[in-house]
């Protein structure tokens, strides 16, 4: 089992990793009878990409002996009503690091492979940007 998830109430979730016992709560959003004082479920699926985008050019950068340190990434989530879905995800990854026009091909194409990226809904558009200092 990877992880538990309990109902607080109040459309409040508590998520624990059972493996390292790290825990997030979740909320429902203010456009959905939520509090929005945390992230929404959605909002998670929505930060997975790119979580799953930086964590994947960090294993290919260390095959490379590449530094990525303070590579980050903003995400926005969109949604659509009938039925209520996620409809479009950017990622705008700000990528830190000299990189030669081969390593940013091979990052790049790392992250747009990514788990994460393969398993969300093909109908789900995912608008990806990649800037470099």
């Amino acid at each position: 089992m990877t992880s538990k998830v309990i109902y607080q109430g109040d459309l409040r979730t508590e998520c624990e990793h059972l493996q390292s016992s790290s825990k997030f709560i979740t909320d429902a959003p203010l456009d959905n009878q939520g509090k929005a004082e945390a992230f929404s479920p959605t909002d998670t699926v929505a930060t997975a990409v790119a979580s799953c985008m930086i964590t994947t050019m960090g294993i290919k950068a260390r095959d490379l002996e590449l530094d990525l340190k303070d590579t980050y990434a903003e995400v926005t989530k969109y949604m659509e009503a009938n039925p209520r879905r996620i409809s479009k995800i950017d990622v705008n990854l700000f990528i830190k690091g000299k990189l030669s026009d081969k390593e940013k091909a091979i990052l790049e194409n790392v992250a747009r492979t990514c788990p994460v990226v393969q398993s969300i809904h093909p109908d789900i558009v995912k608008n990806i940007s990649f800037n470099y200092n």
